[in-house]
């Protein structure tokens, strides 16, 4: 498709983001090619609204979205210097997540459409992490994308806005998922990633010895379900022949869980990055994004990955890792300029998968393929 508007034109996005516990607004601009400049991000986290109950509750979640949105919004639009009238488009996470926030999200950006006449745009949040490293690195397509997250985990080959093809994924728990669970099984805060990462740094990874799932299947598949039981039995096992455990018995613990993870998400990135290389030798770029990409162990396995293999490895700051508007934005910006924009009749989706013709890993129901 061709670009949107003549050369030279500078675009300037809204985006909105609400699809887990974070709600985020930002504004995002940038002129044909050149570089994308975040004008403002602002994100409010529910931390403390949902750190009674160990996890994110949906119905506090989305209460919390519809109040602080247009809070969200105006602040973004304060620290950019701008007003409604100069932005171009409304972007809007309209799925996958918990309905309730999306739906938050969604009418949210609709309000804001038909009050300012501004097209309104609905972007997939997997393509808002996808696309992360075009905003920040100017990255071109294609390229191997490793998304890694709380609900999320698959390597995906980005050929453009909204094409996508999946290598493989999570088969239940993403390994977010799987730190937050072990958080819980440790009494360590939430959200879990954190929490385990701070406490493993003191622990020994030796000490425990978890298993690696699925690394005799030859493909790029993942689970993280039974390694998340496995340290539940290791603690039981500490705790009873103990009487409990020690603060150094956690940090081994969760030393040993992380190195599993690290060992298993290295060991499947060099086989998707095999596969990559096979119909595309000519341009090895390994991006990485979603919040357990803000993990340093992780981070620093998967670049001595593309180091072996002579590919790039790009990973975006920390604070673009987690759910944010500014992916958003510039997700939707990619779209915007393709000519595409939504109605009113937008639909909030709690699924929603990048790679349309890709089975369903999680199973699928009458609201469609989970993953």
């Amino acid at each position: 498709m061709q670009r949107l508007g003549p050369m030279g034109q500078t675009f300037t996005i809204l985006g909105l983001e609400s699809s887990c516990d974070d709600t985020a607004a930002a504004v995002v601009r940038q002129t044909d090619d050149e570089a994308a400049e975040i004008l403002a991000s602002v994100v409010h986290g529910q931390t403390e609204l949902h750190s009674a109950f160990g996890g994110v509750v949906p119905e506090i979640a989305a209460r919390a979205h519809a109040e602080k949105l247009d809070v969200c919004v105006m602040q973004a639009l304060e620290k950019s210097g701008l007003s409604l009238s100069d932005v171009d488009a409304i972007a809007v996470t309209a799925g996958p997540g918990l309905i309730g926030g999306v739906m938050s999200g969604v009418m949210c950006a609709k309000g804001l459409s038909a009050a300012t006449g501004k097209p309104l745009v609905g972007v997939n949040h997997l393509a808002g992490h996808a696309l992360t490293p075009r905003l920040t690195d100017g990255v071109a397509f294609p390229y191997l994308m490793l998304l890694v997250s709380g609900g999320h985990c698959q390597y995906l080959v980005s050929h453009g806005p909204e094409e996508f093809t999946r290598l493989g994924g999570t088969i239940d728990d993403a390994p977010g998922e799987a730190f937050d669970k072990t958080a819980r099984l440790l009494g360590l805060p939430q959200p879990g990633g954190p929490s385990v990462e701070a406490e493993a740094k003191n622990g020994d990874p030796k000490r425990f010895r978890f298993p690696r799932p699925l690394l005799d299947r030859p493909d790029c598949d993942l689970s993280f379900s039974g390694l998340k039981t496995a340290l539940m039995r290791m603690r039981d096992q500490v705790a009873g022949e103990k009487g409990g455990l020690t603060r150094q018995d956690r940090a081994d613990l969760c030393a040993g869980f992380q190195q599993a993870v690290v060992d298993t998400l290295a060991e499947k990135t060099r086989r998707a990055l095999k596969l990559y290389l096979e119909h595309d030798p000519t341009q090895p770029t390994v991006a990485v994004a979603g919040g357990v990409a803000a993990n340093t162990a992780i981070r620093t396995a998967l670049q001595e990955v593309c180091a072996e293999a002579g590919a790039e490895f790009l990973a975006p700051p920390l604070a673009l890792c987690t759910d944010n508007a500014a992916m958003i934005a510039y997700a939707g910006m990619e779209r915007f300029k393709l000519g595409k924009t939504d109605g009113m009749d937008l639909t909030a989706r709690p699924r929603w998968p990048l790679d349309q013709s890709a089975p369903a890993m999680l199973g699928s129901g009458k609201k469609g393929a989970k993953a």
